[in-house]
C-alpha cells in the first residue's frame, strides 16, 4: 500500500468513527429499516476510499454534509432498483407459474433492467422519453413528437443517442463476458 493510500484509509477510518453512527441513525429514519441502513452505511464509507487523496473535509459539518448527500444518492438508487424489482415481479405473477424463469434468470433480467435504467438516467431526458415511448410504447415518430413538443427529425435523433448509449452497454457487457470466461 502506497503512503498515498494509507493517509486516504487513515482518514477514512477518523470518518468513520466519528461519524457511522450518525449516519447509521440518519439513513435508519430515512430508510425504516436498519438493515439497509447499515448496508448503506458501509456503501457510504466504501465511496470515501475511492476519493482522490486530495480530498478532505475542513470541518466535521463538511464532512456530514459530504455523507449525506452520498447516502442520499445511495438511497435514490435503492429506492429505483426496488422499483424495477417490483415492476419485474409484477409483470412475472401475471404469468403462470410453470412458465417461471429460473432464479438465475431473474437475477440476469433484473441487473440488465438496471443497468438499462441507469443508462437511461444519464441521457438527457427527451433523448430517454422519446427512446421508451418508441421503442417500448411502439409509439410513431409523429405520436412521440407531439407528445415531447418537438420535431420528427428531433424523435430520430433523440432515438438514435439512446440506441447509441444501449449499443455501448451491449458492447461493455460482451466486453464483461469476454474477460470472465475462461481461457483454453
Amino acid at each position: 500500500m502506497s503512503s498515498a493510500q494509507s493517509v486516504i484509509h487513515y482518514h477514512v477510518q477518523v470518518l468513520y468513527s466519528e461519524h457511522h453512527n450518525w449516519l447509521k441513525g440518519w439513513l435508519s429514519q430515512r430508510l425504516g429499516n436498519s438493515t439497509e441502513a447499515a448496508d448503506l452505511t458501509q456503501d457510504t464509507f466504501l465511496r470515501l476510499l475511492g476519493l482522490p487523496s486530495s480530498r478532505h473535509f475542513s470541518s466535521s459539518d463538511q464532512a456530514r454534509n459530504y455523507l449525506r448527500a452520498t447516502a442520499k444518492n445511495l438511497c435514490i438508487d435503492l429506492w429505483r432498483r426496488k422499483e424495477i424489482e417490483k415492476a419485474w415481479h409484477d409483470t412475472l405473477s401475471s404469468y403462470p407459474e410453470e412458465t417461471a424463469p429460473s432464479a438465475e434468470r431473474l437475477v440476469a433480467v433484473l441487473e440488465a433492467l438496471e443497468e438499462i435504467n441507469h443508462m437511461l438516467s444519464e441521457l438527457p431526458a427527451k433523448a430517454a422519453k422519446a427512446f421508451l415511448l418508441a421503442v417500448v410504447c411502439q409509439m410513431t415518430d409523429a405520436e412521440t413528437a407531439v407528445q415531447l413538443g418537438v420535431s420528427d427529425r428531433m424523435v430520430r435523433k433523440y432515438v438514435a443517442q439512446a440506441m447509441l448509449a444501449c449499443l455501448k452497454l451491449q458492447a461493455s457487457q460482451t466486453t464483461r463476458e469476454l474477460i470472465s470466461e475462461p481461457q483454453s
